[in-house]
């Protein structure tokens, strides 16, 4: 069974965030790369706009929280706990976070992206040309790069899709060129 099918029917089909029914759709908690029934949850488009920020916050619509954070699965309480992290300003989900209880495998995945950090202590990637890069961007190479510890070479303009940050050093992402996974400095790559 794909890993989508199975999402489809632990939701009953609906948004594992607020419960809504229509243009649901598979999302990969990043950093991950892989999909899995352990790292993906089934979101509507409005849930999955905003976590991606394409759409401006909309505080009310996350109330739904409140239930979700609750759930018996891993991915949808570290996207709560992200969630109520970015919205913590407003009050009432500083409430909640503090009834939160992720354990410490979890907890280290939900903090991965940053999100519980104030905006002024987040590292932030930029590419080549000073463009700031997310988790699950597409870059390409703008030069060849030979790969520490193989015989590899990156050729220049190999797109590689999907990349994550790495947390602690605002000039490295990984990303995979062709099946091997890679640390590439940002100064070589261009947002696509």
């Amino acid at each position: 069974m794909s890993v989508l099918q199975t999402l489809k029917e632990r939701s009953n089909n609906t948004c594992e965030l607020c419960g809504a029914t229509n243009n649901v759709s598979q999302y990969t908690i990043p950093p991950s790369l892989n999909e899995n029934v352990d790292n993906d949850l089934l979101v509507c488009s409005t849930c999955k706009n905003q976590i991606n920020g394409n759409e401006n916050m909309d505080v009310n619509h996350w109330r739904c929280l409140n239930d979700s954070m609750w759930s018996e699965h891993v991915a949808v309480q570290i996207m709560a706990w992200r969630m109520l992290q970015r919205l913590r300003n407003e009050g009432w989900p500083k409430d909640l976070l503090d009834m939160m209880y992720l354990p410490d495998e979890a907890l280290a995945l939900a903090r991965a992206t940053g999100e519980d950090k104030d905006p002024s202590e987040k590292i932030i990637h930029r590419d080549a040309n000073g463009v700031q890069l997310q988790v699950g961007d597409a870059v390409v190479l703008i030069k060849d790069l030979k790969v520490k510890g193989s015989s590899m070479v990156a050729k220049q303009g190999t797109a590689v899709r999907n990349i994550r940050l790495d947390h602690e050093n605002a000039k490295y992402i990984e990303g995979k060129v062709g099946a091997q996974l890679i640390v590439i400095i940002t100064d070589y790559v261009k947002k696509i």
